[in-house]
């Protein structure tokens, strides 16, 4: 009997290497499809992005649950005033995270672009970008953008160029500056990216919500 049970527990164990091999084979595959896709497509400069009509600011709290500011946001609204202030978008739609009455990230993007010398006429309001896949979707279906930038931290406009790149969407990438301590938030992007494969080829998910269209380009 104690043969047998060690002969059971090292099959199970080498199942168990094969898994973890397979898993990392291919969450590396996935990780290096991604980077692939927005190679050429990142710009960290706003004079050297192609101008477009719209930027997609993807959302985050502006604050972090101990009360202090994040710094990822604070990042995100800076850069994409910065292409409105250079001239490189017209208007600037934010998308984010509105579930509950007493949580609006789109909202406070908004304030916080107004802030620092954005129109207000010139925001757009996205309540249903609940996650990355949800915004990039949600901008073509709702918002009728075929083309736009988004504006995040490298390895979240990355993620969402690989979205909108399967979705037929044409996306650059305005670089947002990556705050110092955000190794944690860099770990959690490899299992996001496996989702993002998911969702956009295996699963056929499709967004929360959509709703009825609206003209972001009108007037223009």
């Amino acid at each position: 009997m104690i043969i047998v049970h060690k002969k059971a527990f090292k099959k199970i164990f080498l199942w168990g290497i094969a898994a973890f091999i397979c898993v990392l084979s291919t969450t590396f595959f996935i990780n290096h499809s991604v980077n692939n896709t927005a190679s050429g497509r990142l710009f960290y400069n706003a004079y050297s992005i192609p101008e477009s009509d719209v930027a997609v600011v993807l959302g985050t709290s502006r604050y972090l649950e101990n009360g202090e500011e994040n710094w990822f946001f604070n990042y995100r609204m800076e850069a994409a005033a910065q292409l409105y202030r250079a001239g490189k978008v017209k208007k600037i739609l934010v998308s984010g995270d509105n579930s509950a009455m007493s949580y609006n990230e789109p909202l406070e993007m908004l304030n916080s672009l107004i802030d620092r010398g954005v129109c207000a006429e010139d925001i757009k309001l996205d309540y249903a970008g609940f996650r990355t896949f949800d915004s990039m979707v949600r901008a073509k279906e709702v918002f009728g953008l075929n083309n736009f930038i988004v504006v995040s931290q490298e390895f979240h406009c990355e993620r969402a160029i690989y979205i909108a790149d399967s979705k037929g969407i044409n996306v650059y990438g305005f670089v947002a500056k990556n705050p110092q301590n955000s190794t944690k938030t860099l770990i959690r992007e490899y299992p996001a990216r496996v989702n993002a494969f998911l969702d956009c080829h295996i699963l056929n998910t499709k967004p929360h919500f959509l709703g009825e269209k609206v003209d972001i380009l009108a007037g223009l």
